[in-house]
């Protein structure tokens, strides 16, 4: 068989919130299917029932609408493959696993956990700490090799405890062109007769992912390179199969900010930053922050995922999702694991912000504005605060966290600031001050920064020593956007208010 057309599968397990490495995975599917014209599919890889949490699959769809990485195929969607859950394909499974052992290619293992659990406990005793199920040990376990055609129909008739095992021959060498790490190659000595139906009818992974790869008609399996010890199994089966198998491409890790070791969810909740796209209630674990909660845009995302394992080969950083697809090309992914920077995510996220127009900023900030109480300003009030402030913010939430005093007045006041710079002695000047703003007729950064520093210089005053005693008094810290333009914003009754709060208080 060959394939007609390009066709990947971003295929997770919903045993949780999808991980950020799995994000990039399904960025790096999705990119290669459209710049090679082809299809980008959802499977939902539910096999193992013990570990599927409830919710999850929910959220991979949600993860995936809000980074817009549009499916073609999926669960929920027409497609000519489906179903798109194994769960709900179950039925296919047995009958292959069953032409496998027909062909002898696999075996029907009845050994129980209590059983296996013991073997392994032997093993340990005679210095063997790894016991594989395998040539060198399957005639001593309980299959349908190692006991009788009668011993294997009545186990088989009674139907408790029947597995399905790969037959894994002896001194083969099986290899594989991986599209990142060049051609690979395992001895099959090395391999474990892998289970690949289990006794409630369930496929294992190894089964399942390349039965519905087949069907499917997967060209390219592009997936991390925790699963590529795994491929020597299924390019065997493959080959019992007779069929063509798709191009493997394995990507590096997502390495800790230290680059030592893959980064987990534990790494997040340690170091504080997300690792997840959207925020995630764990129940007795906690609630995760999501990307998006902590104030990144989606642009922002794929940009930083892109180039945590590929780059262009030039010095191009910035990416829109079109620009991403033109550039993208398999060869160029990486072979050692790329370290997540947070630093660098940020740096891209204050990128896109800068880069986005106030209207677009506008409703995200609201809502941030609207989650902290704030509901008094109106578009046109915000909108300008925008523009003073998004030069300034990394995440979303610091349009608020740094910039909180556009938006009530402030409750405690720079007091190193206040006592390096404030001198008794210039309050009849920062009196004076006041009735100019009071009486300035154009109340716009212009007008005041003109008839103030006007003033300073005509009484031969420091600019040094009164303009950072404006600020404290009008925003309570030396941080901020450009003080005259952040006093006109504010307004002049506002101005005049907090003028007045803040002399009397450190005169009193």
């Amino acid at each position: 068989m060959t394939f007609e057309k390009i066709r990947v599968r971003f295929a997770p397990s919903p045993t949780g919130p999808l991980h950020i490495g799995g994000v990039r995975t399904a960025l790096y599917n999705y990119l290669f299917a459209k710049k090679m014209k082809g299809d980008f599919i959802l499977r939902i890889e539910d096999t193992d029932q013990t570990r599927y949490v409830p919710g999850a699959e929910d959220y991979i769809k949600e993860s995936l609408d809000w980074l817009g990485l549009a499916l073609n195929e999926g669960p929920g969607l027409e497609g000519n493959y489906g179903p798109y859950r194994q769960s709900e394909r179950k039925h296919l499974y047995a009958k292959y696993a069953k032409q496998l052992v027909e062909q002898g290619n696999a075996y029907y293992a009845f050994d129980t956990a209590e059983e296996l659990a013991e073997a392994r406990e032997k093993a340990k005793e005679k210095g063997i700490h790894t016991l594989k199920y395998d040539a060198t040990t399957r005639m001593n376990m309980k299959n349908s090799l190692s006991l009788s055609e009668e011993e294997t129909a009545q186990r088989l008739s009674d139907g408790t405890n029947v597995t399905i095992r790969l037959n894994i021959p002896r001194d083969e060498t099986i290899s594989f062109e991986d599209i990142v790490r060049g051609q690979v190659s395992f001895n099959s000595n090395e391999l474990d007769d892998k289970v690949i139906l289990k006794a409630d009818g369930m496929p294992t992974y190894h089964l399942a992912n390349i039965v519905d790869d087949h069907l499917m008609v997967i060209s390219h399996v592009i997936r991390g390179e925790e699963w590529l010890s795994s491929t020597a199994h299924h390019v065997l089966m493959y080959s019992f199969f007779n069929w063509t198998p798709p191009s493997f491409a394995h990507l590096p890790l997502i390495l800790k900010p230290s680059g030592k070791g893959k980064l987990s969810k534990r790494d997040g909740a340690k170091f504080g930053f997300p690792v997840f796209p959207l925020e995630w209630d764990g129940g007795e674990d906690g609630t995760y922050l999501g990307f998006k909660e902590a104030g990144f845009t989606k642009e922002a995302l794929l940009n930083f995922l892109l180039l945590l394992g590929w780059s262009s080969g030039d010095d191009i950083e910035k990416y829109t999702l079109d620009e991403m697809i033109e550039a993208f090309d398999l060869s160029r992914i990486i072979k050692s694991g790329a370290r997540f920077d947070y630093d660098k995510a940020k740096w891209f996220n204050q990128q896109y912000i800068i880069d986005k127009s106030t209207e677009d900023l506008l409703n995200p900030v609201k809502e941030l504005l609207i989650k902290e109480g704030v509901t008094d300003k109106d578009d046109a009030y915000i909108s300008s605060f925008i523009e003073l402030m998004k030069e300034r913010v990394e995440l979303i939430p610091e349009f608020y966290s740094k910039a909180s005093f556009f938006f009530s007045k402030p409750s405690e006041y720079d007091e190193k600031t206040i006592r390096k710079k404030y001198k008794s002695e210039n309050q009849p000047h920062f009196d004076k001050m006041y009735s100019i703003i009071e009486n300035i007729e154009n109340f716009n950064s212009q007008e005041i920064e003109s008839n103030i520093k006007s003033y300073i210089s005509d009484e031969n005053l420091k600019f040094g020593e009164i303009l950072p005693v404006m600020r404290i008094a009008s925003m309570g810290t030396m941080q901020g956007p450009d003080l005259f333009t952040s006093l006109e914003l504010l307004g002049r009754k506002e101005v005049l208010e907090r003028w007045k709060m803040f002399f009397q208080q450190l005169n009193n």
